[in-house]
């Protein structure tokens, strides 16, 4: 039985010598956040907080040591994560790696691309993106027509693929492919390959709010070996399914605010407080009382669904049930940003709001309910396998 309260001690002193000022500090703008890559450009305190982390195993706390995690329990994970929040250390590395293909290679791929990808993971090394949704084929993501034929030792990829988030900045892909046209899920494979391959090509896609992380990605006629198939050919679905699960988890989580400045603190800044000290706007103090209250019971719903994820009792319809939940909240948290902001949040290109981060940001969310399944989506799947209502 593991001594938890000794490891919360020996986690909180390891954090507090070694975690730099710097990265104790809230998130500015995105520009903050580690993706890592081949091609990533650190600070020097994010790159030694991220090789300190990863020496430890820590940027995937729960993966077993022989592929670079920390081999730490979801008990002793839960508790190191309490201590960076208690600390405000910030997340030392984020990546689809860690968050959507870590998990799926854990549990389809075979020794050889364990060894091979998930390490370089964990050290932050290669930075991976999606290559799922298609022109056609976003929801109905079984409909996909990209296609990888079979020639010897090599699949040949062509095809389109689009909504890649970071493509052009990505290293690595893990790829949804059509390798069967006799049944529409079951002719599914999914190929990891190098975006850096001959005929891969990437065209960003800019919203709204003036910048995207989306691409449309473009195969013609890509080598990709044999062996960089996960699980068995033309059953690329069971992984894919698997994978949606952790997206939706890892989409689900924006809704907690990520480690910026709170709403409240924003809006005494503008707004100021009346002769008790209180937010001088009762009706927008009500409405951020009420979204922190709902952010807290969403923070609770979601830590007992990884919980009951990590044990292997979660219904798969959950995460859908999470994704829809935290895409609303984020998007309602940002309308009180807005709210709270005052006119300044309008503006668009000052150094004084980052270059209009607050309202590009607030744009940014509307494409929450369209990322990684639309809320309609969402709906449907939750009403049908855990309301079971009539005609879902």
């Amino acid at each position: 039985m593991v001594d938890l309260s000794a490891f919360r001690q020996e986690a909180r002193a390891w954090l507090e010598a070694n975690c730099p000022p710097a990265m104790r500090q809230p998130l500015r703008s995105e520009k903050d956040v580690v993706w890592g890559g081949r091609n990533a450009v650190l600070t020097d305190d994010q790159r030694l907080w991220l090789d300190r982390m990863a020496s430890r195993g820590w940027t995937v706390p729960e993966w077993p040591v022989a592929y670079g995690g920390g081999g730490l329990s979801p008990e002793e994970a839960k508790v190191l994560k309490e201590e960076m929040r208690a600390l405000g250390c910030r997340s030392p590395l984020d990546s689809f790696g860690i968050s959507m293909l870590g998990p799926a290679l854990l549990k389809f791929g075979n020794e050889d691309q364990k060894r091979e990808h998930l390490p370089k993971i964990a050290r932050g090394e290669i930075r991976w993106c999606q290559g799922y949704s298609e022109p056609g084929a976003g929801s109905d993501l079984a409909g996909l027509q990209t296609r990888a034929v079979l020639d010897g030792d090599r699949f040949i990829v062509n095809g389109q693929k689009v909504w890649t988030s970071y493509a052009d900045q990505a290293d690595w892909i893990f790829c949804l492919v059509r390798t069967s046209t006799e049944s529409k899920q079951g002719g599914i494979s999914f190929l990891l390959f190098d975006m850096a391959s001959p005929g891969v090509s990437t065209k960003p896609i800019l919203l709204i709010s003036g910048s995207s992380p989306f691409c449309e990605t473009f195969f013609d006629d890509v080598s990709v070996p044999k062996e960089n198939l996960v699980g068995e050919l033309n059953r690329g679905w069971d992984v894919a399914k698997y994978l949606l699960g952790h997206e939706r988890e890892m989409i689900s989580g924006m809704g907690l605010g990520g480690s910026g400045a709170s709403i409240g603190r924003r809006a005494l800044q503008t707004v100021g407080v009346d002769d008790q000290g209180r937010l001088d706007d009762p009706l927008l103090r009500a409405r951020i009382a009420h979204h922190e209250v709902r952010a807290e019971a969403f923070s609770a719903m979601l830590e007992g669904f990884i919980d009951e994820l990590k044990a292997g009792r979660g219904h798969p319809a959950g995460a859908s049930m999470v994704k829809y939940h935290g895409t609303e909240l984020n998007k309602a948290r940002h309308e009180l940003l807005m709210s709270a902001g005052g006119s300044d949040v309008l503006e668009w290109e000052s150094e004084a709001t980052r270059g209009g981060a607050p309202a590009r940001d607030w744009l940014r969310t509307k494409g929450n309910s369209i990322e990684g399944g639309t809320s309609e989506i969402q709906l449907g799947i939750v009403a049908k396998h855990l309301l079971r209502l009539p005609g879902a």
